[in-house]
């Protein structure tokens, strides 16, 4: 059953938030601030945060930049994830994925469906690994962000998470890199 084993450690993570806009500034960026909060209150730790323009170069060089720092485990990028013309940070993201999560994504939908019926699919969520580092890639909207993190993250970023989690296996990602 799923659920928490109490006998186990929690295991604090180093998470970087990056919110992708060319309007939002750290004072009014209330979807940073969600997940920044929940991060907090999960007990793991806000590795960095920062804000770029829906620039496909800019946005790969942040995401891609966090996944090389010893610091960060897991970076959660937000917006940009729509059908408009500005909306790139799949297209930014993506190709650095070593491997694609697609189950994030289908996870995801899930539970947006529940909560905002048939317009989950203006959302291109996505979820992969590089460089040892888990990336999400979330809505802008602050209720996207919480689904996320309240339906999937909270849980898969918890050590003590049963029957399995995704801290569990960090150790084991850069497996690839190691045979000669």
């Amino acid at each position: 059953m799923a659920g928490i084993d109490e006998t186990k450690p929690f295991v604090p993570l180093g998470i970087a938030v990056l919110t992708v806009s060319d309007t939002r500034t750290l004072a009014d960026d209330r979807s940073g601030d969600t997940l920044a909060a929940r991060i907090a209150d999960a007990g793991h730790r806000l590795a960095a945060r920062a804000i770029v323009p829906d620039d496909k170069e800019k946005i790969a060089a942040q995401v891609k930049a966090w996944t090389l720092a010893d610091a960060i485990d897991v970076v959660i990028t937000t917006g940009g994830t729509g059908f408009t013309g500005r909306d790139v940070t799949p297209e930014a993201v993506e190709p650095l994925f070593e491997k694609r999560m697609d189950g994030f994504s289908a996870v995801f939908h899930r539970i947006s469906y529940e909560k905002i019926g048939t317009s989950t699919i203006q959302s291109r969520a996505t979820g992969g690994v590089a460089n040892s580092t888990f990336i999400f890639v979330l809505p802008g909207s602050p209720g996207a962000c919480r689904d996320a993190w309240d339906g999937i993250l909270k849980q898969q970023l918890d050590y003590r998470h049963m029957p399995c989690n995704f801290v569990e296996i960090m150790p084991r990602l850069d497996e690839h890199l190691k045979r000669g």
